[in-house]
């Protein structure tokens, strides 16, 4: 874990609020001619089908005329035909890459912000260096450093370019937050943990998954600097409006909170923790844990929650002979509504989405059943309520979209245990 507490005197908190003011604007180019969209266009990476040449460690590139490195963790089961998420973990002031990858003190349960352990090889991770400690964002060139990495991961190793995520603690939280800001069609989501406005923000104008994390303790960087950033997206993302409930002082608890109304693929999502300036608080206690922290699941279930919508070109096509697949979003019923089901699942647990979409009569609310295989559970859901979690586990819309227009579609989501379902979900509308 970071010692924070030793690296943010008074002193240093000054410095660390000061270099806001030598931020400079950074346009959206990265480099080659090429710009931000062209990286999430296609969702397979050059990479992919290549006999790649990087490998686990420590990696120099240049950028912006200096030399940058950053060390990278690829799957250990890595097939050059499976398009990956990629995943940059930003270190806290004064912290390293090394620390990063190494998860400091917890080890392995906290590499990466706990993402290592999480994603259990369906993720590349990417811990990047900072200059001098930090991510200061002169001139744009940590932004430009971050597209340099993507284009030299993405040419050698094969990344799905629509599933790429970033997540800091403080320091690290305000370059994710830059990111989300000038690069918001090039990542899917980020994850702010104790952040503030610390490497500025290009543009911050278009919408992007956000979760944001902050300790109604938070002495070096005031909680009320992480709902700042998080309103940025909160408006960017056409979510209603709210002062999101969080725990009381002496609680020693943390309320998550899904925002309602975000445009569909935007979520907000905002936990307050009672404690302070810190990225792997423990409920019920004043300590902080990588091994039992809740952050890390947290932030895995947000951004495992997206699905890669493009086909895979690298695999082979469908035997004629055999049905087609659903498609993902299935055409309006004559009345009713339909549903569609993706799945990501790994050993032991899986991350189902399914998309709903009303008939030709439009839904007041609607319903989905779908049939787990025997032995698997759902344990988390979002944007629906469930009634059950084994067997035949029936989904029902929340407020803010059960109603939806002819031909209109929506999306909820549940994690589980042991198999993800194998049957087509069936829809009924009120």
């Amino acid at each position: 874990m970071p010692r924070h507490r030793a690296i943010f005197g008074p002193l240093a908190v000054a410095a660390l609020l000061a270099v806001t003011a030598g931020v400079t604007s950074h346009s959206g180019s990265l480099g080659g001619g090429a710009t931000a969209a062209d990286l999430g266009v296609a969702a397979a990476s050059a990479g992919c089908g290549k006999a790649p040449t990087l490998a686990n460690g420590t990696h120099t590139i240049q950028s912006s005329g200096k030399n940058r490195s950053f060390i990278l963790r690829i799957p250990g089961n890595y097939d050059n035909s499976r398009q990956y998420r990629l995943i940059f973990a930003f270190h806290w002031r004064g912290g390293t890459a090394n620390e990063i990858e190494s998860g400091g003190t917890s080890g392995a349960a906290w590499s990466y912000y706990g993402q290592l352990e999480q994603s259990n090889n369906s993720a590349i991770l990417v811990a990047p260096q900072g200059l001098n400690g930090g991510w200061a964002n002169s001139g744009g060139e940590d932004v430009t450093f971050v597209d340099d990495m993507i284009r030299r991961i993405e040419n050698d190793l094969c990344v799905d370019t629509t599933q790429r995520f970033a997540l800091g603690f403080s320091y690290g939280g305000g370059m994710s937050y830059s990111l989300a800001c000038s690069r918001a069609n090039v990542f899917r989501a980020v994850a702010v943990i104790a952040g503030a406005q610390l490497s500025g923000c290009s543009g911050g104008n278009q919408p992007i998954a956000y979760f944001g994390i902050h300790g109604i303790s938070d002495t070096v960087l005031n909680i009320s600097q992480g709902r700042s950033l998080r309103d940025t997206f909160v408006r960017n993302n056409g979510c209603t409006s709210q002062s999101p409930r969080e725990p009381a002082s002496g609680s020693r608890t943390h309320i998550t909170t899904a925002y309602s109304g975000c445009r569909a693929g935007y979520p907000v999502q905002w936990a307050a923790f009672d404690n302070g300036h810190m990225p792997g608080p423990v409920d019920g206690t004043y300590t902080e844990s990588g091994v039992t922290t809740w952050t890390k699941g947290e932030i895995w279930r947000f951004f495992s929650q997206f699905q890669s919508t493009p086909p895979n070109p690298t695999t082979s096509p469908p035997n004629p002979t055999t049905p087609p697949p659903n498609p993902t979003t299935p055409p309006p019923g004559p009345g009713g509504c339909t549903a569609s089901l993706s799945l990501n699942s790994w050993t032991g647990g899986f991350v189902a989405t399914v998309r709903v979409t009303a008939g030709t009569a439009g839904t007041n609310g609607w319903t989905v059943n779908t049939t787990l295989p025997s032995g698997a559970a759902v344990t988390n859901t979002w944007s629906a309520s469930a009634s059950g979690n084994t067997g035949t586990v029936q989904f029902t819309n929340v407020s803010y979209n059960g109603r939806l227009n002819p031909g209109q579609t929506t999306e909820f989501g549940f994690q589980g245990t042991g198999s993800g379902p194998g049957s087509t979900p069936t829809c009924t509308a009120n």
